[in-house]
Formats: C-alpha cells, structure tokens, sequence
C-alpha cells in the first residue's frame, strides 16, 4: 500500500486493485475509507502527512475556478467541436485526442497535454524551446506520427493562439482538429481533469523549461499507470497496450 502511495495512487485506486489481486482472500480487502482514515490518524502505522500522501495535496476540496475567456483568433478558420464524429463523443472508436498547454511560471514556459478519450492514456510534450503556434505544430506533428492510422483519428483543443497552424499539422498527420466553445473546458473533460492532476508534479509557478524530455516520460509513466474507475480499474497503459496490440 505505502508503494502506491508513493506512485500517487488514490485510496479507491489502492483498494479496487487489491480486490482484483486477492479475489478470495477477505483478508486482503481495505476500503477506500479505511485508507483515508489511517492517513489522517495520527497512530496510523503509515505515518504519512495526508497532504503529501493524496494526489490534491490539500485537505479540502476546493472550488474550480472559471478560466480566463481567450481572444477568438481561429474563429474564421476552425472546425467547432459540435461537428466531432459521433464515435468520438461516444468513446466507441479509439484514436480520438484532447490536448491543451499546461502553463508554467508567468506563462513564460508550458508543457504540451494529450490524453486519448477511449484509454484516457497520457502523453506529454516537451515545448522548452518554446510554445508558440510553431513548437507546438512542430512537436504534435512529431507525436502524432509515432502513432498508428486508427489511433489517430482527431484531436479536440481549445481556442488557443498556439494552435494558429493547425491545418499544417492536419495537412500533415491526416487529423482533423475540432475546437472547443470559449470558456467551455468540460467539451475536453479527460484532459482538462489530467491536467488538474499534473499540478501535483509541476505546480503553478513551475518553470516547465527540461533539458530532455526523461522527466515528462517519468511523469506520464506514473500517472499512465495507475488503475482508473472509469475503465474498470485497468489502468491507461494497459488499456493502450491493447489497442496498440490490435492496430493493423
């Protein structure tokens, strides 16, 4: 248990994966509660400080705040997320992304999100040369062809300038780009989650600048690993693996 708390598992990810390994044992169940509550006992035998042990890093839920209108600088040329194929909304058919930028300190620096929908597997961008529209064409291009035809299918991003030459990066890979409405992140609610859980490694007011990109593989790694309710309690890269298994 304390080495999934080390890797930043949640206390409902810790017990349903034990319930998986130990089917029959009754011994080896823990409810997700019964974690909480020895993390914030101070007898616990875990003796680990809550807000270092949860991925929130706080003891109370706080309140999403309402992110910053951007100006509308595609509005002439972009595809509007309302005209996504069906199979993209409904997560039937793989290869279907959402990515945005994950700021660092004053804006200055930035890391590159993209999650897939179906597997909600993580990748990251290393944009220390820098995020404007042409590092982030650039480094989505590079990404994009490491993947097979099927699990490329679309990209969804919001109505960012650093995304002013998506139609090289579709004229490129064959990936349409759709954008979000102003101010509506939920239309990308997979990425925009992961992006939430990326504050626990890089915090606001992180200088997001690497040297190599080794740091970011360590971090999606982590977080591509750990069980998800949503899928089952596989976890991301296990449900990855097996569509990359199945690409033709």
């Amino acid at each position: 248990m304390a080495r999934h708390l080390d890797a930043h598992w949640s206390p409902e990810q810790i017990s349903a994966r034990l319930t998986r390994a130990f089917p029959d044992r009754l011994d080896m169940r823990v409810a997700p509660e019964t974690i909480y509550q020895a993390l914030y006992a101070a007898a616990s035998g875990l003796r680990r400080d809550p807000a270092h042990a949860l991925r929130t890093g706080r003891k109370r839920r706080k309140p999403h705040r309402r992110r910053d209108r951007r100006t509308p600088w595609l509005r002439d040329t972009m595809v509007s997320i309302r005209e996504r194929p069906a199979e993209a909304i409904d997560r039937v058919a793989p290869g279907h992304w959402e990515g945005d930028l994950v700021m660092g300190r004053s804006n200055r620096t930035a890391i590159g999100t993209l999650v897939e929908r179906s597997s909600r597997y993580l990748v990251l961008l290393n944009l220390s040369d820098g995020h404007g529209c042409d590092h982030v064409r650039d480094a989505l291009i590079a990404e994009a062809g490491c993947l097979p035809a099927n699990l490329a299918r679309s990209l969804a991003w919001d109505q960012g300038i650093e995304m002013r030459h998506h139609f090289e990066f579709t004229r490129s890979t064959g990936m349409p780009v759709f954008f979000c409405d102003l101010a509506s992140p939920w239309q990308r609610g997979s990425n925009e989650n992961t992006n939430g859980l990326l504050r626990q490694y890089f915090p606001k007011g992180t200088e997001l600048r690497f040297d190599n990109s080794q740091i970011l593989a360590q971090v999606a790694a982590e977080m591509n690993s750990r069980p998800r309710k949503i899928l089952g309690w596989d976890t991301p890269a296990e449900r990855f693996a097996m569509l990359l298994k199945s690409s033709p």
